[in-house]
């Protein structure tokens, strides 16, 4: 179960940097870990990596968390999120969430020359999920969501 000190304490940092590090070991698998220090190309890869931070809720909407948000109280999770529409990118949107509506947090690191086109479908603006059948074309549905 996530609460405040799984995104404030280590568990969260320790995914960030899990997520980050196998990103470098899947570019450079030639090269040893103990080797990763005085290994520029490997330095300025690992500098220049980014990372999205995706929550799913128990309702079937997600969220790209752009930004903790310092809030005094600690029994939810608040954040900006990372707006999908254009319409919405002209302003911020803070986010509060109760932790137990929290049933994932996916962390994608990849290299900004890497990236792929097809980003991730956040839901957090949409009033209901799409029917499966419309979908956009060319996405295949994942088989660790078909539960």
């Amino acid at each position: 179960m996530f609460d405040y000190d799984w995104f404030h304490g280590a568990a969260f940092s320790q995914q960030l940097d899990e997520a980050l590090q196998r990103c470098v070991r899947r570019r450079f698998p030639d090269v040893s870990r103990d080797d990763y220090e005085g290994n520029t190309d490997v330095q300025e890869f690992a500098t220049k990596l980014e990372a999205r931070t995706l929550i799913y809720l128990r309702d079937g909407f997600s969220y790209e968390m752009k930004e903790f948000a310092a809030l005094d109280s600690k029994s939810h999770l608040a954040f900006e999120c990372e707006p999908v529409d254009e319409h919405y990118k002209v302003g911020a949107f803070v986010v509060s969430v109760l932790f137990e509506e929290i049933v994932r947090v996916e962390v994608f690191a990849v290299h900004p020359d890497e990236k792929p086109n097809d980003s991730p479908q956040i839901t957090g603006f949409r009033h209901f999920n799409e029917p499966a059948d419309q979908k956009s074309p060319g996405r295949e549905k994942s088989p660790a969501r078909e539960m």
